[in-house]
């Protein structure tokens, strides 16, 4: 079995509906997915905020570089264009972790570096994720650390510039049942 911590964001066009579409698009392999939040961009390129999201999921056929392919099959679905590093995007899919049965995978491939070599720097995946599994660690820099004691290390700014929203991409349904839309006001899907 292996699992997977991916990190979601987007700040073009319908921000919520590109996360949403990876949350659907894994279906039955999510085991727990992070309110969503706004944040200010991060890298320095002039754009609009981002929702981010983190999104904790599970499949044994999938090992580091599955996890990497099927995000970077979300990201072409959602037309995403790499032109400026850091730059806006329809949809960003990081693999900030990964384990097999039980065990991180560690890369150092340029292509796919595990864990995400920047994960330990960002208020908008660790936050997200804490929120998802409040005992996770995270190895970076020469440690491994609970992800609350990087998180708390960051400077107070990136913390505040992380904000809750209001939006939900979906219950995790019991393994089995069918995916239920969570409901807003006067009963509607959210």
């Amino acid at each position: 079995m292996s699992r997977a911590v991916l990190s979601i964001g987007s700040n073009m066009g319908d921000r919520l509906a590109q996360l949403r579409s990876v949350v659907a698009g894994l279906g039955e392999r999510v085991v727990a997915v992070s309110p969503v939040y706004s944040t200010a961009p991060w890298g320095g390129v002039d754009q609009d905020d981002f929702l981010n999201a983190v999104v904790v999921a599970e499949d044994p056929a999938l090992d580091g570089w599955g996890w990497l392919r099927l995000g970077q099959e979300f990201e072409r679905a959602a037309h995403r264009v790499r032109e400026v590093r850091w730059g806006a995007r329809t949809l960003d899919v990081d693999v900030v972790t990964c384990a097999e049965r039980g065990a991180p995978v560690v890369s150092a491939d340029p292509e796919l570096t595990l864990p995400h070599p920047q994960a330990h720097n960002r208020a908008f995946v660790l936050i997200p994720w804490l929120d998802v599994d409040p005992g996770a660690h995270l190895a970076a820099d020469g440690a491994d650390r609970p992800i609350r004691d990087w998180l708390a290390a960051l400077d107070p700014a990136e913390r505040a510039g992380v904000h809750r929203t209001e939006f939900e991409l979906r219950e995790v349904p019991e393994r089995g049942d069918r995916v239920r839309a969570r409901r807003g006001p006067a009963g509607r899907p959210a």
